[in-house]
């Protein structure tokens, strides 16, 4: 049996040491489209830090680890898939025949289609050759601008300040940071924090109309913004344009069913180009966080060997550490309707809290400043725990979380 796999993040290898465990005699192929060893990009930012070294990146330590469980890994750039056939065509013609096929090839950075986004002195910051760029040019003093303020901007913040630059974010017109996982109270509170608190100059309302010289952000109303470095962190995309023509059915991710099959047999998709089961909502959904890409590997891993395994959903989760101040959301954090919320605010504290309640159950949070929170809220939303009486004190005193989760979770178990 020859099992190849696209991609070499961490639903990749996961799902290459499952296989290997679990048949130790199968042909293991691990294809990456980047020259270096499998690595996380969660850890770049540590990396930019001056933390870690390139080594504390990859996801295996040991130089010999793929060599020694016979796992034969590749840097090569998939050009076609012919799922009729079982047949990769990589960059350059050469093809390379499968039996069971895995695509883990993760997203890609969007760059909007602003004159001058390709100078030098703009980047992406995806990979590790562009966290070599970006280190390159934020040396101590330096002007470097970031546009966006997602989840991804706002982790390598703190790393930007530790290496001594002069930073301004450039925000969209809302002038709200972190919008896919933090409600208008929550976004306010980091934005402040980081005006307030860490000395970073915030710049919204005006839109970027193009980069000129090395490098000048010019904007809509005329007024520019000089810069060392722009660091572009505007959004993602699934990789899966190599996919025209394969009959794998693709939507916001490749289409996946609770075996994490694709619509092809004995294809198969994990990780962030995965549109994988949502826990909270019972829909499909990407995921793009590292625990759910090593779920996913894991599972489709199994049932690539013939083992019927279901993925039974993951949970949208956030975990952000801006500048130092740490925020969270899990589940249904903008509500379901029919349900309840409660309120807790200490603006001049950095602290908050939003709880959402449905069916007599927790279903998401918000939380910025009170980390002591965010391990019993995932696990009522996880465990869909009953709350019984505890709803209604959590409505009145939503700090109370903890006393409610050891409370219910005891009654859950009798």
């Amino acid at each position: 049996m020859r099992y190849v796999i696209i991609g070499a993040g961490p639903a990749g290898v996961v799902a290459a040491e499952t296989i290997r465990h679990e048949d130790p005699v199968a042909e293991i192929m691990l294809i990456g489209a980047e020259d270096a060893p499998p690595y996380s990009r969660m850890a770049i930012p540590y990396l930019l830090s001056g933390r870690i070294n390139e080594g504390g990146t990859h996801l295996r330590k040991d130089h010999h680890h793929y060599r020694d469980l016979g796992i034969h890994t590749r840097h090569a750039h998939v050009r076609q898939v012919d799922t009729s056939n079982r047949m990769l065509t990589l960059e350059g013609g050469e093809q390379v025949a499968y039996d069971r096929l895995l695509i883990a090839t993760g997203s890609h950075p969007v760059l909007p289609r602003i004159p001058g986004n390709d100078l030098p002195g703009v980047q992406n910051c995806w990979t590790l050759e562009d966290a070599r760029q970006i280190a390159e040019r934020a040396q101590p003093g330096s002007r470097v601008v970031l546009v966006g303020a997602g989840f991804v901007a706002c982790v390598i913040i703190k790393s930007l300040l530790d290496r001594g630059v002069q930073l301004t974010i450039l925000l969209g017109g809302s002038g709200r940071m972190v919008r896919s996982m933090m409600d208008e109270h929550a976004g306010y509170l980091i934005r402040r924090w980081c005006e307030k608190e860490r000395g970073i100059r915030i710049v919204s309302g005006a839109r970027t109309v193009r980069y000129q010289d090395d490098v000048e952000v010019v904007f809509d109303d005329g007024s520019t913004l000089t810069a060392d470095l722009v660091i572009v962190a505007s959004g993602v995309r699934t990789n899966t344009d190599f996919l025209g023509g394969s009959g794998i059915e693709i939507d916001t991710g490749i289409k996946v069913d609770e075996h994490m099959q694709t619509s092809v047999a004995d294809v198969f998709a994990a990780g962030d180009v995965a549109q994988g089961r949502n826990l909270s909502t019972g829909g499909w959904d990407v995921h793009a966080i590292q625990p759910t890409a090593v779920e996913h590997g894991r599972i489709a891993a199994l049932n690539m060997v013939g083992k019927r395994v279901r993925h039974q959903g993951s949970l949208a989760m956030n975990v952000l550490d801006t500048a130092g101040l740490i925020s969270c959301s899990y589940g249904l954090w903008q509500g379901k309707e029919g349900g309840q919320t409660a309120l807790f605010l200490d603006e001049s504290s950095y602290r908050y809290l939003r709880l959402e309640f449905f069916d007599n159950r927790l279903v998401g949070i918000n939380c910025v400043g009170m980390t002591e929170h965010t391990g019993c809220a995932r696990g009522l939303i996880q465990s869909a725990t009953p709350l019984g009486d505890w709803e209604a004190v959590l409505v009145r005193d939503p700090v109370r979380l903890k006393e409610a989760y050891v409370a219910c979770t005891r009654a859950r178990n009798g």
